[in-house]
């Protein structure tokens, strides 16, 4: 199985702005004033989102949509305490805060609290009572939008009891140490399976939970079964899962020695985005090791050799690091480790390709994995 190979993206082009609907008198509404600044996050432009923002809030300073908006704004802009204060505003004892509050501040405040565990578990969970109770009512409804509702719902139910999960299970807490940790985890986990049986996120929980448990037979079979439910869809099916969760299932595969599907779900990422750093970081990983496994057993791996293997992790290290540098990537631990296996690599001999070479030979010598179709094909795992 070859590498998969970057392409050049366009250059983005602006767009002319959508009109705002004004009125002589009071300028643009609040409501034209929201889609602007909810459009402007959408599109990572946080700076200029933050004005729209803040000329709602001069407007109607209780505005629980405009609050949000400014927390995730402050957020991506690294403003970590401010964002903090916007969340909680949305919280009682907050005189301006709704009955029920909003769930998602509940969720943002559980990953601003970080270094508080306890309070991250209360917001999780305060999160999940809130999506519990509306959840019920949509399971009631019969229209269509209310089933994609129900359906986001759950999903979000999940990811927050996995964010608990995956506190308990952090060696950086003393929370891991206590007895009952581990049945925590098992409740947790099948509190989400039983919300959404066949959720990615759960399946692959339990996995990582089998497998600090000793049971890698336990662990394969749980991310068999999530990538089974969604590897055939296309890649524009909104069911995919996103993107960080596929790059942890490739995480897990690889600590199973599972370097086929890891390497066919990188291929579904790259094709999504093939600026992903993680992703080359984890190819140019799955092909490292590919090539020790080849090295020692003096066999060849997909018929290609410890040496073809070798090079071809050194290509997409060097791919992940050139993308590291000019995304001012924030993951330092990540680079470090891309800078240890390519020190390996120099220590083999085994050099990046000549780019001029594979210029001179009519085409860049990546030998692209076949990418007819959006699946990434059926393929056991032994």
């Amino acid at each position: 199985m070859g590498r998969t190979r970057p392409k050049k993206k366009a250059a983005s082009k602006a767009t002319n702005p959508p009109a705002l609907h004004t009125s002589p008198q009071n300028g643009p509404s609040v409501a034209a004033l929201l889609e602007k600044a909810q459009s402007l996050i959408v599109q990572c432009d946080y700076d200029l989102a933050l004005r729209f923002i803040r000329r709602i809030l001069e407007q109607e300073s209780s505005n629980a949509k405009a609050k949000e908006m400014l927390g995730v704004a402050l957020l991506e802009t690294g403003e970590t305490d401010q964002a903090r204060e916007a969340f909680l505003s949305l919280l009682p004892p907050n005189p301006d805060a709704s009955s029920p509050p909003p769930p998602s501040a509940h969720l943002y405040l559980a990953q601003l609290n970080d270094g508080d565990p306890r309070l991250a578990l209360q917001h999780f969970q305060a999160a999940i009572d809130i999506l519990s109770v509306q959840l019920k009512g949509k399971e009631r409804a019969t229209d269509e939008s209310s089933k994609n509702d129900e359906a986001e719902f759950r999903s979000t139910i999940v990811r927050a009891l996995v964010g608990q999960v995956e506190i308990w299970m952090d060696p950086s807490y003393d929370l891991c140490f206590e007895p009952d940790a581990d049945k925590t985890c098992e409740n947790l986990i099948a509190q989400a399976l039983q919300v959404d049986p066949n959720n990615p996120e759960a399946l692959q929980t339990l996995a990582s939970v089998r497998m600090s448990q000793q049971r890698p037979d336990d662990a394969k079979e749980c991310l068999e079964k999530a990538w089974t439910a969604w590897k055939d869809l296309d890649l524009d099916d909104p069911r995919l899962p996103p993107i960080p969760t596929r790059l942890n299932l490739v995480r897990l595969f690889l600590e199973l020695s599972l370097y086929t599907p890891a390497l066919l779900v990188l291929h579904g990422v790259m094709l999504s985005d093939d600026q992903e750093v993680e992703a080359w970081y984890l190819e140019g990983w799955c092909f490292f090791m590919m090539s020790e496994q080849a090295q020692e057993t003096g066999g060849t791996i997909h018929d290609l050799t410890w040496q073809e293997l070798a090079k071809d992790a050194r290509d997409c290290l060097e791919t992940c690091k050139v993308l590291h540098t000019n995304q001012q990537h924030p993951d330092t631990p990540l680079l470090e480790h891309v800078a240890e296996l390519i020190g390996k690599l120099d220590a083999l001999g085994i050099t990046p390709s000549s780019m001029d070479a594979q210029d001179d030979e009519g085409d860049d010598g990546w030998e692209d994995v076949d990418d007819s179709g959006a699946s990434d094909g059926d393929v056991e795992m032994q």
